[in-house]
């Protein structure tokens, strides 16, 4: 009997390491992907304010979200709003995310990057460069922006 306790918990042992040795190298691929995930999620979030495509930017969007725009603190409906007034009264506003740095601690991450774009309207184009972050949660596998 002993001999028999002695192989089973040496299988359970031998098991053990194998299922954490996978489970570490799968990390890292992981975290790869999280990494691009994350200024991708951004980057999309600008282009569904760009095109006005509102559910892509509801999609993108934690139902929490709030940002600091045109003086104060808006949520994603306001920031919609704003959007919409600005494009109607005839603006143009290019966003880019440009040396994205991530941070990742399990389904949270931040971002900080260098957003290099320009605002448009009817007398001229102006350049603008600023830093900017976001911190975004991952839901269901996907990133979104807090």
């Amino acid at each position: 009997m002993t001999k028999y306790r002695t192989f089973f918990n040496a299988i359970v042992l031998l098991l053990t390491f194998t299922i954490g040795a996978l489970a570490a190298d799968q990390q890292p691929g992981l975290a790869i992907a999280d990494q691009v995930q994350v200024p991708e999620a951004v980057r999309s979030m600008f282009a569904a304010l760009s095109a006005e495509d509102i559910p892509k930017l509801r999609s993108l969007l934690a139902p929490d979200f709030y940002a600091f725009e045109a003086g104060g603190r808006v949520t994603g409906d306001a920031l919609i709003d704003l959007i919409k007034k600005a494009h109607a009264a005839g603006k143009v506003y290019v966003w880019t995310v440009n040396e994205p740095e991530v941070h990742i601690d399990g389904n949270m991450a931040w971002v900080t990057y260098v957003n290099r774009g320009s605002i448009k309207d009817s007398a001229e184009t102006k350049n603008v460069s600023w830093l900017e972050s976001a911190v975004l949660r991952k839901d269901k596998g996907s990133w979104r922006i807090e």
